[in-house]
């Protein structure tokens, strides 16, 4: 029987979780009286993790072990779970132990109740507070802001998806964290639930203040991707254009004082300078909005992605 939930979770360097994890979540699973799959992503751990996930996939069937040759981050393992999940349903959490398993059946529920995607909201956090709560909260807001889709924590790993949903995105950098964002364009309905937090027990946090930049980056690429992706051109040639507009009308008032006042475009030539460099750049971003439109219709007929996604067809044969 094919599975209908596959739980993806990926772990570095957590061989003395592995075991908890692996009873915790089996535990929960069972209790949702599902068939599931537990999918563990070693990325390129150098303890015992992988000798550990080789023993437990031993006594388990269900419990699938994909390995990296290298350490290639979160979103990538994320991104390897997902593509090998056979299940209808698919939950991502962090193998650390902070999350709780216990809490599964709840978010499960509200998927029954039409949700598509849902994400945990870890209310009462056991993290410190100056380099890891204040960040994230502050994070929280600005992604929210940024992209539209109001969360009180995108940084909780524990999530539900519906396969159809998550599976056409595809992941980079430190994107995983922005999967409901991204999956807003296809119009899904997201719900948020709190969830338990627990302290972490063994083992030592893979994340921190470093990895800011790169999330804000990420953010970027984001809200270029929910706004302008499909018509780049309204960016490039909003601002080309403007900026054109500016060039055309000041070398046109310097032309006409030239003509009608004889003055020098010498005595002006900063500002002659400066009409020149904005009409030349107006015109280079209206032609990169061009080339980017050109680019996305490539992207789009190559992979035969459609520009519409579709829920339900309703018909009699």
């Amino acid at each position: 029987m094919p599975p209908e939930l596959s739980v993806v979770i990926p772990v570095l360097n957590e061989a003395p979780n592995l075991e908890a994890l692996y009873q915790q979540f089996s535990a929960a699973l069972q209790a949702t009286a599902r068939p599931y799959e537990l999918i563990i992503i070693d990325d390129g751990s150098t303890d015992r993790s992988y000798e550990v996930l080789k023993g437990l996939q031993a006594r388990d069937a269900r419990l699938r072990v994909i390995r990296f040759r290298r350490n290639f981050g979160q979103t990538a393992a994320f991104a390897a779970g997902v593509a090998a999940a056979r299940g209808g349903l698919i939950v991502t959490a962090d193998g650390d132990l902070q999350n709780d398993p216990a809490d599964l059946p709840g978010m499960l529920l509200e998927i029954d109740r039409g949700a598509d995607i849902v994400c945990g909201w870890r209310k009462d956090r056991k993290d410190p507070l100056l380099t890891r709560r204040l960040p994230s909260t502050v994070a929280n807001r600005l992604i929210s802001w940024a992209t539209g889709v109001k969360l009180n924590d995108y940084g909780c790993s524990l999530k539900v998806f519906r396969a159809e949903v998550i599976k056409p995105l595809r992941l980079r950098g430190e994107m995983h964290r922005f999967l409901p964002a991204l999956a807003s364009e296809m119009g899904v309905r997201i719900v948020e639930v709190p969830v338990n937090h627990r302290a972490r027990e063994h083992g030592s946090s893979k994340y921190g203040l470093s990895r800011t930049g790169r999330v804000m980056l990420d953010l970027l690429t984001v809200k270029f991707l929910l706004s302008y992706s499909m018509q780049p051109l309204r960016v490039f040639g909003a601002v080309g254009g403007l900026m054109g507009l500016v060039g055309v009308v000041l070398l046109g008032a310097l032309g006409t004082l030239r003509l009608l006042h004889r003055i020098e475009i010498g005595d002006h030539l900063p500002l002659t300078l400066f009409g020149i460099l904005v009409l030349f750049s107006g015109i280079q971003l209206v032609t990169l909005g061009l080339l980017a439109e050109l680019q996305v219709r490539v992207y789009h007929e190559s992979q035969d992605r459609p520009v519409y996604v579709i829920r339900d067809v309703l018909e009699t044969l």
